[in-house]
């Protein structure tokens, strides 16, 4: 095998989610992430092709996350949910700046009805962790690393 990369990427430039109901899962991250959309194509989602159109971004929507895009994709049949123990992602971390953004992020949580964990501090490495399930049961994890 060659020592030299294949590639060398300076950072991500996207994740992009499959979800059942883009209306659902765009409304919870418009409450993690805050109302402002990237794009946003989920208006066109019922309209013939548009989830099999990628100048559409077959009719999801994406958010802003420092440098990087968040984007979701209305392709999963009703009823499906995620399965960490599945190829493909296991969760999403998002860092944050601060562990009393955790703290506050879990009482906004709270405020808004929406089930998570207990901010935690895992011992071996330091990081403190805030997890939350999305509507279609993908774990985000909201960091901090100090």
């Amino acid at each position: 095998m060659s020592e030299t990369p294949i590639a060398r990427p300076t950072a991500i430039h996207h994740v992009r989610l499959t979800v059942t109901d883009i209306h659902r899962s765009k409304a919870f991250y418009q409450l993690l992430l805050g109302p402002e959309t990237a794009f946003d194509f989920s208006d066109r989602v019922d309209e013939p092709g548009v989830t099999e159109d990628p100048s559409q971004l077959y009719g999801g929507a994406g958010f802003t996350i420092g440098d990087q895009l968040l984007g979701l994709r209305p392709v999963a049949s009703s009823g499906d949910t995620f399965d960490s123990t599945r190829v493909g992602l296991d969760h999403l971390s998002l860092q944050v700046g601060s562990e009393d953004e955790l703290r506050e992020a879990a009482a906004r949580l709270d405020e808004a009805g929406v089930e998570h964990g207990e901010v935690t501090t895992l011992e071996e490495t330091g990081m403190v962790i805030l997890s939350v399930q999305d509507p279609d049961d993908i774990n985000i994890e909201l960091v901090h690393m100090p």
